[in-house]
């Protein structure tokens, strides 16, 4: 029988930080007793000499050894290497790697850290979602000067949509309509122009989505929001704008979101002052 006095203690070794290995010791633990037990966390291993090190002191400690290594080579020298000094050691996810690939049948990618990269990057695009609602629709001026894109046109020309798709690409968006009578923020111009978007439309293909837009919220369509003398005026206020920050423009009359959005995502990419 363990001696209850002492608390066991459990090596994790990892090739990645070792939260895998962590969380799933600490969800088996807690099915014992109070599931005290102390956890010593050796990450980004990638060579055998860590690993002869760590087997070692777990063996005077009278621990075990669960690990979290993708590359093959590494899980053989700690399995012999534990076997030889009688230690007790979990694979934790040596089995489910065999498991997917006989389902799948393709081998691993055997690339350490995967999904720590993984969960970065779903961080990265959930705080881009986040920064694009915030800044929507010029609602804070100061997050033109935070954004990695700055989209600008008058109304209807896609802003929000082309955010949101671009958030999901993990790009920080922010948007501003442009309306004759309301001065442009100061901040727009001290955004580098080529991390700003012009978006422009046909003026027919405007009149009819901003009629249409009136017509869902029970207005009349003969609104001057949708007049064609407004329209025209608003896209040449807009243009002169685009003009004075220096940005590129791009027509989004009869284009998709995606296809816009990719086209955007070229022109960013390919600026070498975007790093």
């Amino acid at each position: 029988m363990h001696d209850l006095k002492r608390k066991p203690f459990v090596y994790l070794v990892s090739d990645s930080i070792g939260e895998t290995a962590e969380f799933v010791v600490k969800a088996v633990a807690s099915q014992f007793n109070s599931g005290h037990v102390d956890i010593k966390r050796i990450p980004f291993v990638n060579d055998t000499e860590t690993i002869i090190d760590v087997v070692e002191e777990a063996a005077l400690a009278k621990g075990m050894i669960a690990y979290t290594l993708v590359l093959p080579e590494l899980r053989a020298v700690l399995r012999e290497e534990s076997e030889r000094r009688g230690l007790i050691t979990v694979d934790v996810m040596g089995p489910m790697m065999d498991a997917f690939a006989k389902l799948l049948q393709i081998d691993p990618r055997l690339e350490p850290g995967l999904v720590r990269r993984l969960d970065e990057e779903y961080f990265r695009r959930v705080a881009a979602i986040e920064f694009a609602v915030k800044y929507d629709d010029g609602k804070d001026p100061r997050g033109l000067l935070l954004a990695d894109v700055v989209l600008i046109g008058v109304s209807r020309t896609s802003k929000t949509p082309l955010s949101m798709y671009l958030a999901h690409k993990r790009l920080k968006v922010a948007n501003l309509p442009l309306v004759p009578e309301v001065d442009a923020p100061e901040e727009l111009f001290w955004v580098p122009p080529n991390k700003v978007i012009g978006l422009t439309i046909n003026p027919r293909q405007l009149n009819e989505i901003r009629q249409e837009r009136l017509k869902a919220l029970g207005l009349h369509a003969e609104a001057n929001y949708a007049s064609m003398e407004r329209i025209l005026e608003e896209l040449d206020y807009s243009e002169k704008i685009m003009r004075r920050v220096g940005c590129p423009i791009f027509d989004v009359s009869n284009k998709a979101v995606e296809e816009v959005a990719n086209k955007i995502l070229e022109v960013i990419r390919e600026d070498p002052r975007n790093g």
